[in-house]
């Protein structure tokens, strides 16, 4: 249980350095494919760089996280099978690790980092109209959709692909 959250911490981390990468140093639009449709709509590319390097170092940060997140998967994966875990074993792993992430992308993300301390508004000034007067994010049901069906769904499928190899 105590890998559980560590690797639950380790991918909210991950997730976490993946966005600042994006928003703060890399800074392509391609990379906001989830944001809302009128905030797209009005993002401007950035033909500039922040800095000198500063898309080589997101660049880096993005590797960093993508590798991140993998070894999440391959540590939560093998640990399982070391220790003869069984489907329910599996699952509960898999639904939580996803389950903290997704309630933290919920609080941190959307609410703290988009709408109390306006980070992304920072970097992308254009999208302020979009976000102003609302109290929370934009996307609260595809969140939670995420979060009561998709994850769970995910979380059985990989925990039965998993519990076939103990």
């Amino acid at each position: 249980m105590l890998l559980t959250i560590f690797l639950s911490i380790v991918f909210c981390v991950a997730i976490t350095l993946m966005m600042f990468s994006a928003v703060a140093f890399i800074q392509d639009v391609k990379f906001f494919s989830s944001a809302p449709k009128e905030a797209r709509d009005v993002l401007v590319p950035r033909d500039k760089e922040l800095f000198y390097g500063a898309r080589a170092i997101g660049w880096v940060l993005m590797i960093f996280s993508f590798l991140m997140i993998a070894g999440v998967g391959v540590i939560s994966i093998w640990d399982g099978i070391r220790c003869e875990f069984t489907f329910l074993q599996f699952f509960i792993r898999f639904v939580m690790i996803f389950s903290v992430y997704k309630i933290y992308d919920m609080i941190y993300f959307d609410y703290f980092l988009l709408m109390k301390y306006h980070f992304f508004q920072f970097y992308f000034p254009e999208v302020e109209s979009v976000y102003s007067g609302r109290k929370y994010g934009y996307n609260i049901k595809s969140q939670l959709m995420k979060l009561l069906v998709v994850f769970p769904a995910a979380s059985a499928l990989a925990a039965w692909i998993c519990a076939m190899f103990t």
